[in-house]
């Protein structure tokens, strides 16, 4: 069964990440407020970005890896902009206190 991971904005400007095996049918859930409960207080909402994927659980899979990101990373994702996204996905140099 396929899968999508989506990404919606919200009226307030808050990004939601869900995933679910119809996008049409759970965007309307959403529009009509009976999503998720971030999205029925922050109404309208938008699509801003989906991937499709063969599977559910790779759908699945997918939201809970973007949900952990911060919202930089969001926003290069959504902009197609995988340089950034790469630099943000870089983990800081520790630094030696007795350099």
């Amino acid at each position: 069964m396929k899968g999508w991971m989506y990404i919606l904005q919200c009226s307030d400007g808050s990004y939601y990440t869900g995933s679910t095996n119809d996008l049409t049918r759970r965007l309307e859930q959403h529009k009509k407020g009976e999503g998720a409960n971030h999205t029925k207080s922050r109404l309208p909402v938008k699509l801003i970005y989906f991937e499709e994927y063969h599977r559910i659980d790779e759908a699945f899979y997918r939201e809970k890896q973007v949900q952990g990101w911060s919202r930089k990373k969001k926003e290069a994702l959504i902009r197609g902009n995988y340089k950034k996204l790469i630099e943000l996905s870089k983990k800081p140099n520790p630094i030696s206190p007795n350099l």
